[in-house]
């Protein structure tokens, strides 16, 4: 009898491209059935603490904290390279002057704050669900808001000023990609599992990029009112061979954002990234 395996992600239309081909069906396994569970990443974050979900989409930050129950998948990486989260504002800022500001963030354990810690560590932090975190803005309940997920290709239509990219600036500093997202599997699953659990992620990935238009349509239903164009480059953006297999630049710039971060006292505990296939 095939084990149910609760696979937990986020209600994106990046993460429903990359999990089509599982959620309908087009692959399948005779060793486990998977059940679809949609939470904001940062709820995801903080449910993984607790070992909730066999499989479950988490933040890289996320990761030190989680370290002892899960494993990172090879597949499954959302990967900035060259582009990221941004920090956005009414007021045409620098990034000088963020310095004290309120800012809205996704969440704590969210790569993006990580990240911005590492650029700009002096700002109050104001927890906000990201998709509220325009208005947030436009509000003036913060000075300058951390945008993530589709918002990323819809701000200038709010008329927010783009103060930086953090995926930039880190390609700037580091010359690498920036890791925001994974997908992580727990250590107490027979090892079998764990890799027919990896081999359905990897062959769905490959799957949508190999029937893009239908992968696409069905992403459409978690795309928040973009259009089909803007889903389609959003979409590109996140699920790319990056994602199918996480390759050694992903694992490399992983590694080197979890040691800034324990130097800067972010993280707790330096540990060891360890991807299973």
């Amino acid at each position: 009898m095939a084990r149910e395996i609760v696979c937990a992600h986020s209600p994106d239309s990046d993460d429903a491209f990359m999990f089509y081909a599982m959620s309908t069906g087009k692959v399948r396994s005779d060793l486990v059935t998977v059940r679809h569970l949609l939470k904001d990443i940062e709820t995801l974050n903080r449910k993984a603490i607790a070992g909730e979900h066999e499989l479950t989409a988490i933040s890289y930050h996320a990761y030190p904290y989680v370290a002892d129950k899960y494993a990172l998948m090879a597949s499954g990486s959302s990967v900035g390279d060259d582009y990221g989260p941004m920090l956005i504002s009414v007021k045409p800022y620098s990034l000088d002057e963020v310095k004290g500001k309120r800012v809205a963030i996704p969440g704590t354990l969210t790569t993006a704050y990580l990240t911005l810690k590492l650029m700009q560590p002096d700002f109050e932090a104001v927890v906000t669900p990201f998709q509220e975190i325009p208005a947030a803005v436009r509000s003036g309940a913060a000075d300058v808001g951390l945008i993530i997920h589709e918002a990323q290709l819809t701000y200038s239509q709010g008329g927010f000023h783009l103060i930086e990219d953090l995926g930039k600036w880190w390609k700037r500093e580091h010359g690498l990609p920036l890791p925001l997202g994974a997908n992580a599997l727990l250590r107490s699953l027979p090892r079998d599992v764990q890799s027919e659990c990896c081999r359905l992620m990897r062959e769905s990935i490959a799957y949508a990029l190999a029937h893009r238009a239908e992968a696409l349509d069905y992403a459409l239903q978690y795309a928040r009112d973009m259009d089909p164009s803007t889903a389609d480059q959003f979409v590109g953006m996140y699920v790319n061979h990056h994602t199918v297999d996480c390759g050694e630049d992903v694992p490399k710039a992983a590694q080197l954002l979890m040691d800034l971060g324990h130097q800067a006292g972010l993280i707790p505990n330096r540990i060891e990234l360890e991807f299973v296939r």
